[in-house]
């Protein structure tokens, strides 16, 4: 990527993405498992039925992204921002985050979370972002 990132970039909610463009960022985020291999089509209905869906494109290829869960009336949870390795380092990632909150902001949601990876809880505390005290994050298992 060469000149100046932030003339080049287009930064903006989406309901669609290309499949091979999706994979190709899951993949690199390390989130892809094997299994879904045979049934790639969920990659749709997150980029759809997220209440929030922020594509970053660069040249017309998906580069980025994150979305929002939430009612869009209060609460709001931010998951699956990721940017492509060659991307990456040139405040991408904080574009998109500043761009769910401000999305998330015009509908009014006043509490927006987020479960951060191990290791970047400093970039989004640079976001504004704080550790929720006396909070522990659980997932269901089967």
């Amino acid at each position: 990527m060469s000149g100046d990132p932030s003339t080049q970039l287009i930064i903006k909610p989406i309901k669609s993405a290309s499949m091979k463009d999706l994979i190709h960022l899951y993949k690199e985020a390390g989130w892809w498992e094997s299994s879904y291999d045979s049934q790639p089509e969920f990659l749709n209905y997150i980029v759809k039925d997220s209440a929030l869906f922020v594509g970053v494109f660069w040249k017309k290829k998906l580069i980025g992204m994150g979305r929002a869960l939430s009612d869009l009336a209060s609460d709001a949870y931010i998951q699956d921002v990721t940017v492509l390795k060659e991307f990456r380092g040139k405040g991408i990632g904080k574009k998109i985050i500043q761009t769910l909150i401000e999305k998330l902001r015009e509908n009014n949601v006043d509490w927006i979370g987020l479960i951060a990876q191990p290791g970047t809880s400093s970039f989004y505390k640079e976001l504004g972002f704080e550790l929720l005290k006396d909070h522990v994050p659980l997932r269901y298992k089967d």
